[in-house]
């Protein structure tokens, strides 16, 4: 019993881990089912998981707004250029 329960049961850490996991590549069944545990009796997770949604959602927003903006051309070089004169000088 105390084997399944640790396979069920997430630390608060592990389970940020796997909300961040699950916005970029998915989760499995078992990590998705040990994920809605451990949020089913966390409510800090369960906040984290919200704002991390929001947050991605803002960030999206934003990437397309700069994508469209008139300054950008869309090449990589440039870009690079650009990055590239920001950095400090050593």
């Amino acid at each position: 019993m105390k084997k399944i329960m640790h396979l069920l049961l997430l630390s608060c850490k592990k389970a940020t881990e796997l909300i961040e996991k699950k916005s970029l590549v998915g989760l499995s069944f078992r990590e998705r089912v040990q994920l809605n545990i451990h949020k089913s009796v966390c409510e800090a997770c369960t906040a984290y998981e919200k704002q991390s949604i929001k947050i991605d959602e803002l960030m999206q927003k934003h990437i397309q707004a700069e994508g469209s903006g008139p300054d950008n051309t869309g090449s990589n070089t440039q870009l690079k250029e650009k990055i590239i004169t920001k950095l400090p000088q050593t």
